[in-house]
């Protein structure tokens, strides 16, 4: 067994520090893609730094690696560092080389960030229907690619494309009612967006996001006294949560302070509530939230856990 293979089975093992030791010393013998990637896989996952897997993964690129995996790291470090273009290029490079679910999720997103939607919402949709991809990874790409399409303003599309999906939509799935929601308010399909509301609003903690989301919605329908109860139970709801905050026993991972914040922020809530129609009536649009996913994976060279063989130059 080489150092690479001893690594990966103490890592396995969650034996990290001997895992470490022996990432370092394949690197300090053999320097080469294999030794540069794993090691910046473990500093990007593991350690969180980085820089220093950063710079690794630089010198691993530099000897042209016929492999996606340092083009994959480089690109999330990248993501990490909002630096769009430079992850677009590395991404665009891996997929390349060999497509795969990651990189496809990930440039999506970067040209989300970048403004570029045709193609952003071209990559989420390939992700939704690759077979090799989790559901919860193809649940959140086709949850991305419908806002892609509302942002493209695609309308039509993006209902269609809503209606197709959650149809038959499965209790565990990623994406809840509430998100799905959030969707059809964006194509303004308010009765669409009530429906999900009134399937989620029991399994889901009130909060002011959602709560004026779901009475925004009921506004534009006129809706006026499901729009009170709404903002009556919610108000009943955060003050049975300071309640039983109250209750609550402090210790070292629970304070007083801990317990005043929440307390404080419970109150806030409830005078948002209580100002939410009004405001509503003045001509509020709660502002939709939404953030591009991004997702990662085992890049590790000789993982037998993944299926993924050593390095093997081409």
């Amino acid at each position: 067994m080489n150092l690479n293979q001893k690594a990966i089975e103490y890592y396995e093992r969650n034996a990290y520090g001997k895992a470490m030791d022996l990432f370092h010393e394949a690197l300090n013998q053999y320097r080469d893609v294999q030794a540069l990637n794993n090691l910046a896989w473990m500093y990007l996952y593991e350690e969180e730094d980085v820089d220093q897997a950063f710079e690794l993964i630089q010198e691993a690129v530099a000897l042209n690696p016929a492999s996606r995996f340092p083009y994959n790291i480089l690109g999330e470090i990248h993501i990490k560092r909002e630096n769009w273009k430079e992850a677009k290029e590395a991404l665009e490079k891996s997929i390349s080389i060999q497509p795969s679910s990651e990189a496809r999720i990930n440039l999506a997103a970067v040209y989300y960030q970048l403004g570029e939607m045709e193609p952003a919402a071209k990559y989420y949709l390939q992700s939704s229907e690759d077979p090799d991809i989790s559901e919860e990874d193809a649940d959140l790409s086709m949850y991305c690619y419908i806002k892609c399409l509302i942002d493209l303003g695609k309308f039509q599309d993006a209902k269609e494309a809503l209606d197709c999906f959650f149809r038959n939509k499965k209790s565990e799935s990623s994406i809840g009612e509430i998100e799905i929601a959030d969707l059809y308010i964006e194509i303004n399909n308010y009765n669409g967006a009530i429906y999900w509301f009134e399937k989620g609003c029991n399994d889901s903690l009130s909060s002011p996001y959602w709560i004026s989301r779901f009475a925004y919605a009921l506004y534009k329908m006129n809706r006026l006294s499901r729009l009170d109860e709404v903002i009556k139970e919610a108000i009943a709801t955060t003050n049975k949560r300071i309640e039983e905050v109250l209750q609550e026993e402090t210790d070292e991972y629970w304070t007083e302070n801990d317990r005043k914040e929440l307390i404080e922020t419970c109150r806030e809530e409830i005078d948002y509530y209580g100002q939410l129609k009004e405001k509503l009536v003045s001509g509020y649009i709660p502002k939709f939230l939404f953030a591009a996913y991004f997702t990662g994976g085992c890049y590790l060279f000789g993982c037998k856990q993944h299926g993924h063989p050593e390095y093997k130059k081409i």
